[in-house]
C-alpha cells in the first residue's frame, strides 16, 4: 500500500515533487496542511492545486497530462460570436468575485454535491482580497449570466471553475479573460483536468513535467497583483 505524504502546517512552501504523484487516481500527490493564502500561492507556483470533497481531508493534485489553454488559442465558434454581437451582454472583472464562486459551487445537473465548499470559498475570498484571485463576470442587463474565477501567480493564471446561467456564458467569460491575459503577456491558463468540453474550446494537453517547468518559470515573472476592476474587457 502506498503511503501518501502528509503536509504539515509549519512547512508552508514544501510539497512533494509532482513527478511522485500517483498514476491512479491520476495526480494525487499529498494530503493535509491548510488552505492559507501562503500555502495556496506556493502550491500553484509549483503546478499543484487542492481538490477534495467536504467529507475528505485536503487533497493536493498534479495530474499528468495537464490540461491548459494557450491564451491566444481559445476557440469561439462563429455562431457564438454572432450571438454575442447581437446581445446586450457586457463583461467585467473582479466586480462580483463571491457571486461567481458561489455560482460555480452550485451543484450541476447529475452531480450530488460540489467540491467548492465553504472552506474553499473562504480561502479564495482571502486571496481575492489580497489581489491574487480574480473573477470575470458576464452580464445581461444586470443579471449574471456567466463567469470564471481563478488565481494569478506571476504570469500564470490558474483557472478554478466557470459557470453558465445562459448558453455561452462561460465561453464568453473564458474568451474575455484570455484576451486580457494575452495582452498582459500571460501565455497559459491552467485548466487542470481534461474533459471534452474544454477540448472543444481549444484546450490542449501537455506533459506534467513540461507544465510544471513552465509554471515555475511564469510564477517568477511580474504579474498584475491587485484588483482588476478598472481594466477594460471585451467579449470575444
Amino acid at each position: 500500500m502506498i503511503q501518501l505524504p502528509q503536509l504539515h502546517r509549519t512547512r508552508i512552501g514544501w510539497f512533494p515533487d509532482p513527478e511522485n504523484a500517483l498514476a491512479d487516481p491520476n495526480g494525487l500527490l499529498a494530503w493535509g496542511g491548510d488552505l492559507s493564502a501562503e500555502r495556496l500561492l506556493a502550491a500553484y507556483s509549483q503546478g499543484i492545486f487542492p481538490w477534495f470533497n467536504a467529507d475528505e481531508p485536503i487533497l493536493w493534485w498534479s495530474p499528468d497530462p495537464r490540461c491548459v489553454f494557450r491564451t491566444d488559442g481559445v476557440h469561439v465558434s462563429r455562431s457564438l460570436r454572432k450571438q454575442l454581437r447581437q446581445s446586450n451582454w457586457r463583461v467585467t472583472a473582479d466586480t462580483s468575485f463571491s457571486r461567481v464562486m458561489r455560482a460555480c459551487a452550485a451543484p450541476r445537473a447529475g452531480q450530488p454535491g460540489t467540491w467548492i465548499g465553504e472552506g474553499m470559498i473562504a480561502a479564495y475570498e482571502e486571496l481575492h482580497r489580497r489581489g491574487h484571485a480574480h473573477s470575470v463576470e458576464v452580464w445581461d442587463r444586470g443579471s449574471l449570466v456567466g463567469g470564471i474565477y481563478g488565481l494569478a501567480v506571476g504570469r500564470l493564471f490558474c483557472g478554478e471553475s466557470m459557470f453558465s446561467a445562459r448558453t455561452g456564458g462561460s465561453k464568453a467569460a473564458l474568451g474575455a479573460l484570455c484576451q486580457l491575459l494575452h495582452g498582459w503577456g500571460f501565455p497559459l491558463l491552467d485548466a487542470q483536468v481534461t474533459n471534452t468540453h474544454l477540448l472543444s474550446m481549444g484546450a490542449i494537453e501537455i506533459p506534467r513535467r513540461d507544465f510544471v517547468a513552465e509554471a515555475r518559470h511564469l510564477a517568477t515573472l511580474p504579474g498584475v497583483v491587485g484588483s482588476w476592476v478598472s481594466y477594460p474587457l471585451s467579449l470575444p
